[in-house]
This record gives C-alpha cells, sequence and structure tokens, in this order.
C-alpha cells in the first residue's frame, strides 16, 4: 500500500478528528420496542421465585403483615430496582452494603414518621444523603432507589418503634435471600468491560506505532484503532453516570480512558495520513518503539497479566531524543520538520509513560506515590544527575517534583461535587425537596396509601421540568393502564385468595421484566397491576385498590412537576454550561503554571492541575445527565462532545507540558538559564495568550449575566513563538528541546481553537433563552 493510498481511506484515526465526527452515544432499547435480554430473564426469574415465596413464608407462615410488606419490597429492591456489577465478590458487597444503608434510612424513616412537618423535616438530610452518596460510584448509584425505597415506606406509612424489629426482620430476610439468588442465578461474568476496552486500544495503538515504524502500516491497522477507539467510547459513555467510582484505581482507569483517547488522536497527527515514519529521526523512532511496547505491556497488564510496563525505557528514550534535538543545526526548515516530529515522539511517549502510570495504579500495582518515587528517580536522568539514582531521596534537596496532577482523594473529589454546579448535588437537592414535599402532602391529605404518592413521586422525577412533566404523563397513562387491566383481571378470576396466590408470581414477572427492556408506561402498567394483586391479598377490595392507585399516582406526579419547574427547570443542559466553564477556567490555569514550572519561572499559587480533574468529572456527569436526559436536545450533540473534548484536550495539554523535567538556571540566576530570557517569556507571554482565549468562552458560557452577550472580539490565539523559534541564525538556546516542545504543545493547543468559537456561541445563545421556550 502506497503512502497516498493510506492518505485517502474514508476512516481511521483522522476522521474521529474531522469537524463532522460525532462521538458515539449511549446506545439503548427504541422507545417503544419491547427488548429481548438474557439479564432481564434472569433477573425476572430471580424475583419471581424470591418475591412470592418471601411474601407466602412472612404472611401465611408467620402472620406479619409488616415483615411480609417490608420483605416483598426489599426484595423487589434489591432484585428488580438495583443491579450491581463486577465479580460475585464486588456483587456480595454491594448488596451488604445495601442491607446496611437501607436499614439505616428503615430505623430513620420509622422514627421521623410523625406528623406531616416532622416527616418532612427528616425527609430532606436523609434522601439527599441517599441520593449524593450516588456519587462515590456505580455501584453505590445503583442502590440510591432500593436505600430511597427502605426509607420512603415507612416514613409515608407510619407506626412506632415497636414496628422496627418486624421491618428490619422483612428487610434483612429480602436482603439476604435476594443476593443468595442474585449470587446463585447471575451469568458468567464478563469481566470489566471498560478495562478490557481500555486494554484493546492499548493493543491497537501498539500494533499501529510499530507497524508505522516498520515501514508496513496498513488501512486494517488504522481500522483495528479507530474500531477500538470507538469501542472504549461507548462503554465509558453507556451509562447515565461514570462506570467507575472514586477510589484511587478507579480515578486511574478514568484517567487511563482520557490519555489512550488523546494518544490515539496524537498517532494520527504523528502519521499525517503516511503509512511508516521514515523521516522519524532514529532516535525519535526507538521512543516510539518503546511507547508502542509499554503500550502493549499495558493491555497484558490490564488483562490480569503480571506485567510491569517500563516507564524506564521510555523516560531514557526521550532523554536520547532531546539530545538529538539539541544537536540540530543547519536548514531552518529542515530543523523545523525535525523539531515537529520529535515533538509527536516526546508527546506520544509521555501519554504512554502517563498511562503505564495509570495503569499500575488501575491495577492497585503501585500506588501514586509509589509510581511519582519511580518519575523522581529516573527524572534525575533527564536533568543530567545520574548519580543521583543510586538510594536517593526524592524529597531532598535538588529534585524538582514533576507538576502533573495526581488523581484526587475519594473525600477531596466527594468534597469537589459539594457544588451548585455538580450534577450529583443538584440532582439530589431536587429529589430531596420533592420527596420532602410528596410526604408532606400525603399525610396532610389523608391518603389511604401515602406509599404510593411518594413513590409516584420518586418515580416520575427527572432531571429537567420538561422531562418531568413527559415521564408524569406516561406514569399516569401506564398507572391507568395497569388499573385496567388489573380491574380486569380481578373480575375475571375474582378476589379469591386461591386466584390471587397464582396470579402473583406472574404479576411480578412481568413487572420485574419490564425494566430496561420494555416503555416506562408499560413498566408502570405491569407495576400496578403487581400491586393490585399484592394489596388484595393482604386487604381484599377489589378493583378500588386500582382506583386508589391512580389518585395517588397523580398526587405524586405532581408534586414532581411543581418541584421540577421550581429547582434548575433546564436540567443537565445548565449544569453543562456552568461545568465547562470552570473546566475551561481550571485547565487553562494549568496550561499556565505548567508551562511556567517547565520554564523555570514561579509558579505563585499553585493548584489548578487537581482543580482541573474536579471539574472534568463534574463536566463528566454532565455530559452523561445530558445525553440520558429525556427529552428534546436543543444543543447539539456535535457540539456538546466538540465543547466537552476541548475541556480533556486543554487539561491533558497542560498533563503533558507539566511532564517535562523543569529547568532550573545554572546557580540560580535567571540571566543564565540555558533556554535564553527571550524564549522563555515568549513562551510564558504565549502560554498567557492561549488561556486566556479559553477563559474568554468560559466567561461566554457560563451562566448568563446581565443582558451580556456573545462579544466581536473572540479570536484564534496567534502564538508568537512560531516566529522566535527558528530564526535563520539560531543559535543552539533557540533549539532547546524544552523550548520547542513548549512551543509546539501551544501551537498544536491554538491549532483547535477556532472550531470552538461557534459551538461555544450557540451554547451561549441557548443559555440566555428562557428554559419554556
Amino acid at each position: 500500500m502506497t503512502e497516498q493510498t493510506v492518505a485517502r481511506q474514508p476512516t481511521g484515526l483522522r476522521g474521529l478528528l474531522r469537524p463532522g465526527y460525532r462521538r458515539p452515544a449511549p446506545s439503548g432499547p427504541e422507545p417503544w420496542k419491547p427488548q429481548w435480554s438474557v439479564a432481564a430473564a434472569l433477573r425476572a426469574v430471580r424475583a419471581t421465585v424470591v418475591v412470592p415465596g418471601l411474601f407466602a413464608v412472612t404472611f401465611k407462615g408467620l402472620h406479619d403483615p409488616q415483615m411480609a410488606t417490608f420483605a416483598v419490597f426489599g426484595g423487589f429492591g434489591a432484585l428488580v430496582l438495583t443491579t450491581f456489577g463486577g465479580s460475585r465478590w464486588d456483587k456480595l458487597i454491594a448488596h451488604s452494603g445495601l442491607a446496611v444503608a437501607g436499614s439505616v434510612a428503615l430505623i430513620l424513616g420509622t422514627l421521623g414518621s410523625g406528623s406531616a412537618w416532622e416527616a418532612a423535616l427528616v425527609t430532606i438530610p436523609v434522601t439527599f444523603a441517599i441520593y449524593f452518596a450516588g456519587a462515590a460510584g456505580p455501584n453505590a448509584a445503583a442502590a440510591v432507589t432500593a436505600t430511597l425505597l427502605a426509607f420512603i415506606l415507612p416514613i409515608a406509612s407510619g407506626g412506632g418503634t415497636s414496628e422496627i424489629p418486624s421491618r428490619l426482620a422483612g428487610w434483612w430476610l429480602a436482603s439476604v435471600v435476594g443476593t443468595a439468588a442474585v449470587l446463585a442465578l447471575a451469568p458468567r461474568p464478563a469481566g470489566d468491560r471498560l478495562r478490557a476496552a481500555a486494554a484493546a486500544l492499548a493493543v491497537a495503538l501498539g500494533t499501529q506505532l510499530q507497524a508505522a515504524i516498520d515501514g508496513n502500516a496498513t488501512a486494517e491497522d488504522v481500522e483495528a484503532t479507530v474500531a477500538a477507539k470507538r469501542n472504549l467510547l461507548t462503554v465509558f459513555d453507556a451509562t447515565p453516570y461514570r462506570p467507575i467510582g472514586l477510589a484511587t484505581a478507579d480515578q486511574g482507569l478514568a484517567s487511563l480512558v482520557s490519555v489512550l483517547e488523546w494518544c490515539s488522536s496524537l498517532a494520527v497527527e504523528a502519521m499525517d495520513g503516511h503509512a511508516s515514519l521514515s523521516d522519524y529521526a532514529p532516535e525519535d523512532k526507538e521512543l516510539l518503539a518503546e511507547s508502542a511496547a509499554a503500550l502493549r505491556s499495558i493491555a497484558r497488564l490490564l488483562a490480569g497479566g503480571d506485567e510491569s510496563p517500563s516507564m524506564e525505557r521510555i523516560w531514557m528514550a526521550r532523554q536520547v531524543s532531546a539530545a538529538h534535538l539539541r544537536s540540530l543545526a543547519g536548514d531552518p526548515a529542515a530543523v523545523r520538520k525535525m523539531a515537529e516530529n520529535a515533538f509527536f515522539a516526546q508527546t506520544i511517549g509521555v501519554c504512554a509513560s502517563a498511562a503505564a502510570a495509570d495503569a499500575l495504579i488501575a491495577t492497585r500495582r503501585l500506588g501514586p506515590d509509589a509510581v511519582e518515587a519511580q518519575r523522581q528517580r529516573w527524572l534525575s536522568v533527564e536533568l543530567g544527575r545520574p548519580e543521583d539514582l543510586a538510594g536517593a531521596d526524592p524529597n531532598a534537596a535538588g529534585f524538582r517534583r514533576p507538576f502533573r496532577a495526581l488523581p484526587l482523594g475519594l473525600g477531596r473529589t466527594v468534597a469537589a461535587n459539594a457544588s451548585l454546579r455538580s450534577v450529583w448535588f443538584r440532582n439530589s437537592a431536587r429529589g430531596a425537596a420533592a420527596l420532602a414535599v410528596a410526604v408532606a402532602v400525603a399525610k396532610v391529605t389523608g391518603v389511604q396509601h401515602a406509599f404510593w404518592v411518594v413513590l409516584g413521586t420518586l418515580s416520575v422525577l427527572r432531571t429537567s421540568a420538561g422531562a418531568t412533566g413527559t415521564t408524569a404523563l406516561r406514569a399516569l397513562t401506564g398507572t391507568v393502564l395497569g388499573f385496567i387491566v388489573g380491574a380486569a383481571l380481578l373480575v375475571a378470576i375474582g378476589t379469591g385468595p386461591t386466584a390471587l396466590w397464582i396470579a402473583l408470581p406472574i404479576a411480578v414477572l412481568v413487572a420485574s421484566y419490564s425494566p430496561g427492556t420494555m416503555p416506562f408506561t408499560i413498566g408502570q402498567a405491569a407495576f400496578t397491576i403487581m400491586v393490585v394483586v399484592l394489596f388484595n391479598i393482604l386487604a381484599p377490595a377489589g378493583w378500588k385498590v386500582g382506583l386508589l392507585r391512580i389518585e395517588d399516582v397523580a398526587l405524586g406526579a405532581a408534586v414532581s412537576v411543581v418541584v421540577g419547574a421550581l429547582f434548575w427547570p433546564r436540567g443537565a443542559a445548565a449544569v453543562f454550561g456552568d461545568n465547562l466553564a470552570d473546566a475551561l477556567r481550571a485547565g487553562a490555569g494549568y496550561l499556565v503554571e505548567a508551562t511556567r514550572w517547565v520554564l523555570g519561572l514561579p509558579v505563585p499559587d499553585p493548584g489548578q492541575g487537581a482543580e482541573a480533574i474536579a471539574t472534568g468529572i463534574r463536566l463528566d456527569d454532565a455530559v452523561r445527565g445530558f445525553l440520558t436526559e429525556q427529552g428534546s436536545k436543543r444543543l447539539d450533540k456535535q457540539d456538546l462532545w466538540m465543547l466537552a473534548m476541548s475541556t480533556l484536550r486543554l487539561r491533558l495539554t497542560a498533563h503533558s507540558v507539566a511532564s517535562l523535567p523543569g529547568l532550573e538556571a545554572a546557580g540560580g540566576s535567571p540571566a543564565q538559564h540555558p533556554m535564553g530570557a527571550d524564549v522563555r517569556d515568549t513562551l510564558a507571554s504565549d502560554s498567557v495568550t492561549v488561556a486566556d482565549f479559553y477563559a474568554q468562552i468560559a466567561e461566554q458560557v457560563d451562566r448568563p449575566g446581565h443582558g451580556a452577550r456573545w462579544p466581536a472580539d473572540i479570536q484564534v490565539p496567534a502564538v508568537a513563538s512560531q516566529r522566535l523559534a527558528y530564526p535563520s541564525t539560531a543559535g543552539p538556546a533557540h533549539f532547546h528541546p524544552e523550548a520547542l516542545w513548549v512551543r509546539d504543545h501551544l501551537i498544536e493547543l491554538g491549532s483547535h481553537s477556532a472550531a470552538l468559537i461557534e459551538p461555544a456561541r450557540r451554547l451561549a445563545e441557548l443559555r440566555r433563552t428562557p428554559w419554556w421556550r
């Protein structure tokens, strides 16, 4: 295959960067088409066996209605409303946590179920804490609804402390039996899909780089990388919450996904459509070869192999490449091309090194401190102090700790979400307010089944006013449909206990299979039929039970609609704009700090790197909320991804700059700095110029001010160091590798800035439009 053939390929990594590319959106069932699912079928079988069985034992055998009620709803919560991921051990831990959290919620709900206002006041902090705890990870998020069920059932039903033992017995019976059923009737674990997808992309990247080095890259190599990258993005973006938690290892995996994504973009730009890298210097090819080997080693490590990617070999190859760059001389055009090649080789090396560190952290082979110690030891080689390797203390004088931001601790990451700009915080506050109002309304109105009112609010509430209203209509439609079918069923079979006990497993089967496989309306109808049958067994009342449920669900849905209109009615779209602005500002600040650090200039108040990570997590949650939010999307998804990816590119560029060895002036005098004062000042100024552009974009997409409009003078940043780095009579200082690398990072970042102006302008205009229009 010729180089021209590769360049003409219609697909490939270059296609992922073209303006028209649309990042894969989360996939799911069509709105009105039932789906077949093995996982849902197993879930339905488990619930059909366990829930009626628990009800029979507690109600008919033990004659304890309280225990029976909490056993049924506890079993439904553990088996239907909750799906935990991971191995069987992970599921056991998660179900145990759900049992404990539900017990606490149950006790608090019983103790606080006095007057209407007392119950409402207790509901606010308890439900907020339950909602917000979902930010800790996917299994925690999956447990939110079931834990809320354990609280709202007693808080709405009332009862004294004397009923706590029976209720706890029913809850724990359901937890134990439900957990056993999940562990016994579960498909063979398929493994960690996200980790497997990351490993596949690492293999594809390593293979493509090595083939390009050898001069025999094919379209199949590019296609393999394209498919692996798209699969990784699909897996990472396919859930309404991050598919990983906030622990250090989980953050390492999230960082690995970002780094691999960026590395694939760099690979296509390095190849520039060619099948080989024949014009690269041998030193740069060796660096790319070490990077390719590290990527393949990362894949084996993620697959469970006993691997340890060699950051040492990458860093040594980077030193050799840097030495070659320092020796460049002659024709400025040739020097410019060689320096550009060296930039891509060095940046891909930084990516591979960072990916190796993140993989070691993600697999818990090393902690962040141990990885940082390795960096410190090999950094001394890059600074020309190999004698410091033996027994050196990374904290001793003479070492300059790399400026690269490390993963945040769990407490700090959760604290970062304690903000009105956090999706989790807003949803928690909205949910707590809605459930508190529903509890108060249900108790004040004296409805017969107050629990159904609160459950109706819980089922209908969504992240925006429009989505909540749509869901409320569907819930009412489904409830009416379920009432009609349930009433017809009672007319046909009567209210005799034998017929109802026969109908109960069938109703449970349909109700437990429907979530995620059938439309929401059908799910509500199925759940209503199950409730009609269940409560007629508890206290025969015929079709009137269904009529009461319609009234209660309508009341609960009305509460959701009102609260949804009052609390952040724009939903995730507004949070996206807020967090986009924060991420752009933090990334811009991180870029300036990293540039000053690598140039040997003082950094007065460092800390933007950690802030960039925290805002990136919040932005990711906002993007997921926007994509999974029901209703029309007034912001085009292409604009959404372009803006979101700009923050990632900004943060990872700063991350790459911060991974360079920091420079120190000889003898501590800035005038004696090997780079030259004019070059340093120009590069520092350029970083501010680029950062200012992103800060202006942030100012416009942020929460609307008083009549502010999109300014006419936002311009693409001009990097002055393009003119400075290659004068015809350049001296050695102008070829200093760190100067060239910083310059190329800024040029690369600035070259992508023009594409952001129009999407940002459209978002700014949307944010200034009333939510009801």
